[in-house]
């Protein structure tokens, strides 16, 4: 067992990711694909249920006969739709709780999280990638840190607040302290969690997409995704290490500086739309 694996171990309970997410966006990803199937993975969790019935019959649908049932919900909302409700209430167990050891409040890495997500499909629909493992990959990209702040005890998190005052990267802090960083063990999360290789190269490499060869791409835009939240305001920590690789995360895909901008704005319609779907808002949540 390697130190990432010994670290993982030892930090003792975490939320187990729904084993239905890897499932559906395997499902997700081929030619055909029917309600019947969605429901079969979706119909022994009472939660996932439930709040794909409640986001089905929300008014926003203007309907005036609510679904009777999960299958007639699936059909409504769409099979990506529900793919994306489902890692957004599945990914809420790990990251809406405080991370103390990073000074983050109840729910700012999940808002992050969001955002992240959201920016990162945001450019993917835009380059014809695959928008539901954007989607995932962006939402799940953080997922590491969730690990090194239950592992973090009160001297190492002194010494992580220390390195950050004095304007270390978050990346680079977590290095000096146990010699890799929250992306890496997030990269090993997923693997652990059977996600697939691209979803797994694309968070492990988000900080670094050229690393992440074949799925460079993908990590490229998680890259962008997370710089765009931050500059919305969704973000926390220093930013010394957004902005290294940024040209290399544009010319993997192809993009100009100035498409930037235009992201942004998708990515606030979207956060819009999904505040309107969920009934939460996520400045204030």
């Amino acid at each position: 067992m390697d130190a990432l694996d010994t670290l993982i171990s030892r930090v003792g309970y975490l939320p187990p990711f729904p084993r239905q997410v890897p499932l559906l966006l395997e499902l997700l990803n081929k030619d055909e694909v029917n309600a019947e199937q969605v429901v079969a993975l979706l119909e022994y969790d009472p939660s996932l249920t439930a709040n794909v019935m409640r986001v089905c019959n929300s008014v926003m649908f203007g309907s005036s006969s609510p679904a009777n049932d999960l299958q007639e919900a699936v059909l409504r909302l769409g099979f990506k739709e529900v793919c994306r409700l489902v890692l957004v209430i599945s990914s809420s167990n790990a990251l809406v709780p405080p991370q103390k050891a990073y000074g983050l409040e109840t729910n700012e890495l999940w808002k992050h999280s969001i955002a992240t997500a959201l920016a990162t499909t945001a450019i993917a629909e835009d380059l014809g990638d695959d928008a539901n493992l954007a989607f995932t990959a962006g939402l799940l990209h953080d997922i590491g840190k969730v690990v090194l702040a239950r592992a973090l005890d009160q001297s190492y998190a002194d010494m992580f607040a220390d390195l950050e005052l004095s304007q270390t990267a978050t990346t680079e802090a977590e290095k000096k302290l146990f010699g890799f960083q929250h992306a890496e063990v997030g990269g090993r999360m997923l693997a652990r969690w059977r996600f697939s290789a691209p979803l797994v190269a694309a968070v492990w490499f988000h900080h670094d997409p050229m690393r992440a060869r074949p799925h460079e791409r993908l990590a490229a835009c998680v890259f962008l995704g997370n710089m765009i939240a931050h500059f919305m305001g969704h973000g926390y920590g220093h930013l010394a290490f957004a902005f290294r690789g940024r040209t290399e995360a544009l010319d993997i895909l192809g993009l100009e500086p100035n498409s930037l901008p235009r992201y942004m704005i998708d990515t606030f319609e979207a956060m819009e739309e999904l505040k309107e779907l969920l009934h939460f808002d996520l400045a204030t949540a």
